[in-house]
């Protein structure tokens, strides 16, 4: 298949023939310049009178041949056929202090949660490549990682930077919700999905979460809650006055009423997390639940055919140039 991969540049072809008439207007360029008439007549000859014609023909072509490369021509070298997402994702991920409770596990060892959840998520992301999904990371506040994107490798990028200690201290749920269902509200997918993890309750931020999720109830966003973290004391890593750190037993409490409360108003579920393994699964659940799929014509390989118009054309200037300098020059 041959295309153009610019071709509101073609358009600029039409401004040829006009130039090429204003030239011819204004009389052949003349091959020698002399002071008299008289003398120009007794030497000008039939074929050196064509100078300026021939040397103007070649100079049009030229300045065709360049718009036509900077059309950049192209040949597809097929097309094939790809089943495609029409679901829009944004991650909510609580990265609050208390997401360095160290009560996961990776290869079998300790880890904390923020470690666990970048892994865990980063699979998830792996397994839907024709997403777009985006990553917001939330505390005091919410803050945008990444935009909703197909640049799968440039989020992955984004969600192995992500850390505790990236906004101030504390929990706002709502406001991450709100912030998420802000984004996605203007999107034309199919169906556009939350998945909001947090270790804690809501108490920062300026909307609450039922607010928030009664936004994205009429917007038709859906948003699965996870509420991570084993049940009881768990071993956090504090710093003390004077910058030692060490670990202490604390309890993280879970706003589970009101996590179920906002997956139920939006038509999503609600889990818990309370290891690794349940992580996993969870988002492997929710893997499931949100797929539809449409077919899409992809361009799999393309050839860029510009210089085959560039080339010729520098050529045709190369020549004007030579040319004007033998029999055919012109003399001021």
């Amino acid at each position: 298949m041959f295309h153009f991969n610019h071709p509101e540049v073609l358009w600029l072809l039409l401004l040829v023939p006009p130039l090429a008439f204003l030239k011819g207007r204004r009389g052949l360029a003349a091959a020698v310049r002399y002071s008299t008439v008289q003398t120009a007549r007794d030497l000008a000859g039939a074929r050196r009178s064509q100078a300026g014609k021939w040397l103007s023909a070649l100079r049009m072509l030229a300045l065709g041949m360049l718009i036509v490369a900077l059309a950049r021509p192209q040949i597809v070298h097929g097309t094939s056929e790809v089943e495609a997402s029409g679901i829009d994702i944004l991650l909510g991920v609580d990265v609050s202090g208390s997401m360095e409770a160290l009560d996961f596990t990776i290869k079998g060892q300790p880890a904390n949660r923020i470690d666990v959840v970048r892994k865990v998520v980063s699979r998830f992301i792996d397994e839907r490549p024709n997403d777009r999904i985006g990553l917001v990371a939330f505390a005091g506040r919410p803050y945008m990682v990444s935009p909703l994107t197909l640049d799968h490798q440039w989020l992955q990028q984004r969600l192995e930077d992500m850390r505790t200690g990236m906004v101030e201290d504390g929990t706002a749920i709502g406001s991450a919700i709100a912030s998420c269902v802000n984004r996605l509200r203007d999107e034309k997918a199919k169906s556009k999905v939350v998945i909001l993890l947090t270790d804690g309750m809501n108490n920062a931020g300026k909307v609450s979460p039922l607010t928030a999720a009664e936004a994205a109830e009429a917007l038709g966003i859906k948003v699965y809650t996870i509420g991570a973290g084993s049940r009881g004391e768990v071993p956090v890593p504090v710093t003390d006055p004077f910058g030692n750190r060490k670990l202490v037993r604390a309890r993280v409490d879970i706003d589970e009423a009101t996590l179920q409360k906002v997956a139920q108003m939006t038509g999503a579920n609600y889990y818990r997390a309370t290891d690794t393994d349940s992580l996993s699964k969870i988002y492997d659940e929710i893997n499931t639940l949100e797929t539809t799929t449409q077919k899409i014509k992809k361009f799999e390989h393309h050839s860029e055919m510009f210089l085959w118009a560039a080339i010729p054309a520098l050529l045709l200037l190369g020549l004007e140039l030579f040319l004007g300098q033998t029999r055919l020059r012109r003399l001021p």
